[in-house]
């Protein structure tokens, strides 16, 4: 079984909407290639027939992790959450102790981290580094490019 996920309602409206696609157009997408295929004559000599049938089997395997992601998933009531503390789905505003610059990261499950969005994965260091510290905390966090000293300005969801 594969480890329980958290998400955000819309994280978790993505899959569902994810899967849903991959099911119904893109079944019938790879049907239809199977059949031109088909239609162009020996199947023992076909190359086209085989990559159809090669792309079946990894949309097959994408749908059926997708399921298992699904059935591990977990929504997380965002009303509910303890703001005293750094937690998954915290959105948390840090101030790097070095140069003072501050920033603000919603920490999600992997799937739905966006950078570009402000959203970054609980498993990522920074947030493994904040996870569980209170407002006024500072945290040593170890990163590729060294160690970093942040200090948590805020927590909110």
């Amino acid at each position: 079984m594969s480890e329980v996920t958290y998400y955000t309602q819309e994280g978790l409206d993505k899959l569902k909407e994810e899967l849903q696609h991959l099911k119904t157009e893109g079944r019938a997408a790879i049907a239809k290639a199977i059949a031109e295929a088909r239609d162009k004559g020996d199947l023992s000599e076909n190359a086209e027939y085989d990559a159809a049938k090669e792309a079946q089997g990894l949309h097959e395997a994408k749908i059926a992790k997708l399921e298992g992601t699904l059935a591990s998933a977990r929504l997380i009531d965002e009303s509910k959450l303890d703001l005293s503390k750094v937690l998954a789905l915290s959105i948390v505003k840090i101030k790097n102790v070095k140069n003072g610059a501050t920033m603000t990261y919603q920490l999600v499950a992997e799937s739905e981290a966006d950078l570009k969005t402000g959203k970054i994965s609980v498993k990522s260091p920074i947030a493994q580094g904040l996870l569980g510290k209170s407002v006024g905390e500072k945290a040593e966090i170890q990163v590729p490019a060294g160690t970093m000293e942040f200090e948590i300005l805020e927590i909110s969801r």
